[in-house]
């Protein structure tokens, strides 16, 4: 089978079907663009085809690109296969575009719609903005967009050009830089599709058929001006002026996937259409050749895609959750129940008190009237979801749950009482989670009878928005309760990753040195502003003392007290821990107390606070913004290395998805493994060496990361392109 068909009607209209076999949605392939060049060359060449509809096998239109086709240009042709590939999409789509018309006359041309049922994202869009009218199913959940940009990369394949010619620069701003999406309707009120209809297919027909000659698009009639002014049009000038400050300001020039679609808008602008998209192609190229733009590509969609598809599940039957019982209704229980009864799961939510229980229920129904508000959710989708979620007090409600998820208390004895007082009433076969961001499986599973059932899974606040979810394999831990725990995150469409037992085991292993660093460098006399911005303009979304206000000072006090307790005369952070337990003593406890190491009025930040300033005054010589930098991405790159080489990390894809996912890694970087990557590791060694005789051991180059420079190696170059440590 093909990934695309046609048939030819009695009516005069030829239908070419896109349906990828195997697939759940259709990607394009190089393969399948040239099956589809085909189809179009014979119904432009038929007389008895009047016009002609492409449309869709699936329920949704089109996913996108195969990025692993891009990938695999680039591999196989370097910058000239990638821009000979792009070039030969635009021939295709142009000629779609063009639909047969004298090249001089522009007339003779056979009207061309596309029909979309469903979701249509980056080439599923690209490919119907180069025809003559587009047609969307009234389907309030399809999503149609450019979202390209989010993994590093931007429409290629005409989907600039066409939309800032179509829409100009400044409405096309949030579809382009930021990969807005939107459902149908709104699409067609931006301008992004022409009509929103019951039956698409059944209406492009009808249009073709009675489609006038003039088919010729507004950029390729003499003439033509771009909507909202050209660059050098007084009204053009300014937003291509704005629109350079805004990206510049988004992005501090790290993501250079912006940078390089702006310049393509712009230059595009000032020449014909076809020169244009030649400039696209391009841009295109030279983002794809960017280390940046390959590492986000792997670790954004390549790899991503493979661990929610479950590439290190166990080799067990299928796990799915039926009924979950989830132990302690506050902020993280009550979200694990939003995200659980949405995904069509039933829910018993336990409290200690039924007002708590119910509390923990009503974080539902509030989220839900907020979809409301937005018409993304209806009045009877939240009766439904409401009603998968019983709040109780009765532990004997669990008797029919398959998995038990204890999110209360970071208190050993009281996760302890629970989880005897659940595992007392539930089938012998149900696996039980421990929720925690820092406390050991195994000492917790001490508790438990059955510890080959016993595994943790760390929920990152807040529950419906965080999309990693990090599950710990205990020692005792057996294959199935890992089962078991992949398969209920996919089904609550979360990105998971697996993790060996350890303090703080990955994610909160990482960060918190890099909170710790960012509070060092305030004890150092460092200007807060330079330490905020200089991890900001390294792309880390928070600076560190602005993420330890997020996550309250309180919270920070007291880990340092439990891991100054575990590890007495070996704890290293005692320098930190001067400055947060002063914070903690003068009220400061974050965001949520309205101060921290920033000023807050009415929860809104206002600047760093001007006491900080009293008690730990500014250094007179302040160090290079390169050095502040490097020891904030050290900290947490460093430790991502020794999670490995501990084997708390068995797959250094599950280190760079969970890095960005999770705290927010600097997703340009693909994530702390690859930018060692990026760095190179000799390179690497010799930053890391400089730091660890300024600043002290937290920053010694892990043996592995030394081998690694010695040998030349990289990581993905030593683990290859499955992440996995040798067994």
């Amino acid at each position: 089978m093909t990934d695309f068909t046609m048939q030819k009607g009695d009516d005069g209209v030829a239908v070419i079907t896109w349906d990828v076999p195997g697939k759940s949605m259709n990607v394009l392939s190089m393969d399948g663009a040239e099956t589809l060049d085909r189809l179009i060359d014979e119904a432009l060449a038929d007389d008895s085809v009047k016009g002609i509809v492409i449309t869709s096998g699936k329920d949704d239109f089109a996913g996108g690109m195969d990025l692993n086709v891009i990938a695999g240009m680039k591999e196989a042709g370097g910058a000239q296969g990638v821009f000979d590939g792009v070039m030969a999409l635009h021939r295709i789509l142009r000629k779609i575009e063009r639909a047969g018309m004298d090249p001089k006359t522009l007339r003779g041309g056979k009207p061309i719609a596309a029909a979309l049922p469903g979701t249509a994202l980056g080439i599923g869009l690209e490919l119907p903005l180069a025809t003559h009218r587009i047609f969307a199913a009234d389907n309030p959940k399809a999503k149609i967009g450019l979202p390209e940009i989010m993994v590093g990369i931007f429409p290629g394949s005409g989907g600039t050009t066409r939309l800032t010619r179509k829409l100009g620069a400044m409405m096309a701003a949030p579809f382009l830089l930021e990969g807005k999406l939107s459902d149908p309707k709104a699409a067609k009120a931006a301008g992004l599709i022409d009509e929103v209809v019951e039956d698409p297919l059944a209406a492009a027909k009808a249009w073709v058929l009675q489609a006038k000659d003039d088919l010729v698009k507004p950029w390729d009639v003499k003439g033509f001006k771009m909507p909202g002014g050209a660059p050098f049009h007084p009204a053009g000038f300014m937003t291509f002026v704005g629109a350079s400050a805004m990206v510049h300001g988004k992005t501090l020039g790290v993501y250079p996937a912006a940078k390089a679609l702006l310049s393509a808008v712009y230059e595009g602008a000032l020449v014909d259409f076809d020169t244009a998209l030649r400039i696209e192609a391009r841009w295109f190229t030279n983002v794809l050749m960017n280390p940046s733009s390959g590492n986000m590509i792997r670790s954004l969609f390549i790899n991503k895609t493979a661990l929610e598809k479950g590439a290190n599940r166990p080799d067990v039957p299928d796990e799915k959750v039926r009924r979950v019982g989830i132990l302690g209704a506050g902020m993280m229980g009550a979200g694990i129940a939003y995200v659980s009864a949405l995904a069509d799961i039933e829910v018993v939510l336990i409290d200690a008190r039924q007002e708590a229980a119910d509390k923990g229920k009503a974080y539902s129904a509030g989220l839900l009237d907020k979809g409301i508000s937005r018409r993304k959710v209806t009045e009877e989708k939240k009766t439904e979801v409401l009603g998968r979620i019983l709040a109780t007090t009765d532990y004997a409600a669990l008797a029919g749950c398959d998995l038990i998820v204890e999110a209360v208390f970071e208190d050993p004895a009281v996760k302890a009482e629970v989880t005897r007082k659940a595992e007392a009433v539930i089938p012998q076969d149900a696996i039980f989670a421990t929720n925690t961001s820092t406390l050991p499986i195994g000492e917790l599973a001490k508790a438990s009878a059955r510890p080959e059932q016993f595994i943790g899974i760390h929920f990152f606040s807040p529950v419906d928005k965080m999309m990693l979810v990090e599950i710990i394999r205990g020692a005792r831990t057996g294959q199935r309760a890992v089962a078991k725990a992949l398969d209920f995150v996919r089904q609550i469409r979360k990105t998971p990753i697996v993790v060996n037992d350890a303090r703080f085991f990955y994610a909160n292993r990482c960060i918190i040195p890099y909170i710790n660093e960012g509070i060092r460098l305030v004890a150092e006399g460092v200007n807060p502003t330079l330490i905020e911005n200089a991890a900001k303009m390294m792309g880390m979304p928070l600076g560190p003392l602005q993420l330890v206000d997020e996550t309250s000072i309180d919270l920070g006090v007291k880990i340092a007290k439990a891991t100054k307790a575990a590890m007495g005369d070996d704890y290293p952070d005692g320098a930190v821990d001067d400055v947060l337990f002063w914070m903690a003593d003068q009220g400061r406890l974050g965001k949520k107390a309205d101060a921290g190491f920033y000023a807050y009025q009415d929860g809104k930040r206002q600047g760093i606070w001007d006491g900080l300033k009293a008690q730990y005054p500014r250094a007179a010589d302040q160090p290079e913004l390169t050095e502040v930098q490097h020891r904030l991405m050290f900290v947490q790159a460093l430790e991502a290395v020794r999670a490995l080489e501990d084997g708390v990390l068995t797959d250094i894809r599950e280190g760079d998805v969970g890095a960005i996912l999770g705290w927010g890694f600097a997703p340009w970087t693909g994530g702390p493994f690859g930018w060692l990557d990026m760095l190179g590791a000799a390179r690497a060694v010799e930053i890391a060496d400089h730091l660890a005789a300024t600043y002290g051991p937290r920053f010694a180059v892990p043996a592995l990361l030394r081998e690694m420079a010695d040998k030349g190696e990289s990581f993905y170059g030593r683990f290859g392109s499955h992440g996995k440590k040798a067994a």
